[in-house]
């Protein structure tokens, strides 16, 4: 895996939501382990240890993807530029910010001021772009928030409302405005901030279910999130092939760790355009 030289985010935007995913999910995990799960399940029974080790192998998945995403250099810095004759051929284009020759399907991004290879987009909670060596990593990160907080918000609906009682309008009040009504002290208790917790598990399974039935589904129709908005299907082929594209040879075991080593059948520079899907369009 090649590291990426510049880690600093390049934006403040991207500084604010990286700190805030680097705070919100120990926090999150701590909140469901160490103060839900003893409320639900006694701790040294086998159902407390299953749902703690569960928790925690969901904990490693979501650390371990992240920090790949953000650590993988996807740029096209340092590809070897074929002859003329080659790039004509295969699709190579000028990046004019660049000022140089790059492989089909990458694409310059203005905050990370390079070209990524077959860029889909920036993403700004790692602070970098999402591209062919890391989307596997970035799809598996969605994908685990979302089960956690899932997971999470089928034990914190017991949790919490046998802790808060429910009072008209208070109650509503305090679950649409929950940080404003901790923060200027209308209720700074314990249970309020469990009630925040509790609202970003279901902000957060939400907002990721959303990314992961998007990304997903471009990942099977063999397509970028900028080929997709452009109608650009033609490196398309089997769901299959799709599926190896992104998460390699071994893609039925990406999911379990993102240690696990899968060879991707591309090298970021060399793509196959599909005959059928060229024809098809043409023929329209």
């Amino acid at each position: 895996m090649r590291v990426r030289k510049k880690l600093w985010p390049k934006t403040i935007g991207d500084f604010m939501s990286m700190l805030f995913l680097l705070i919100i999910v120990p926090l999150i995990y701590w909140f469901e382990l160490w103060i839900v799960l003893p409320e639900l399940y006694t701790p040294g029974t086998s159902a407390y240890y299953l749902h703690f080790c569960f928790g925690t192998f969901i904990m490693i998945n979501i650390v371990g993807n992240i920090t790949f995403t953000f650590l993988s250099d996807t740029s096209s810095e340092g590809v070897l530029i074929p002859s003329p004759e080659q790039n004509a051929e295969n699709g190579w284009r000028f990046c004019s910010v660049c000022v140089e020759v790059h492989p089909p399907r990458s694409w310059h991004c203005n905050t990370c001021k390079t070209c990524i290879l077959k860029r889909d987009h920036h993403c700004i909670f790692t602070g970098c772009c999402i591209g062919h060596f890391n989307q596997r990593y970035f799809l598996m990160f969605i994908l685990y928030i979302f089960i956690g907080a899932l997971y999470s918000l089928i034990y914190n609906n017991h949790f919490i409302w046998n802790r808060i009682e429910f009072e008209f309008p208070i109650s509503i009040i305090k679950i649409m405005f929950p940080l404003a009504i901790f923060v200027f002290g209308f209720d700074d208790s314990i249970e309020h901030f469990y009630l925040m917790l509790y609202i970003v598990t279901i902000v957060g399974m939400l907002f990721s279910a959303n990314l992961c039935i998007y990304h997903f589904n471009s990942v099977l129709l063999g397509c970028t999130a900028n080929e997709k908005n452009k109608g650009i299907y033609k490196y398309s082929f089997s769901y299959i092939d799709n599926i190896k594209e992104v998460f390699g040879e071994r893609w039925y075991l990406t999911w379990i760790l993102p240690y696990v080593h899968s060879k991707l059948p591309h090298n970021g520079t060399d793509f196959e355009a599909n005959p059928n899907v060229i024809s098809n369009r043409k023929n329209r």
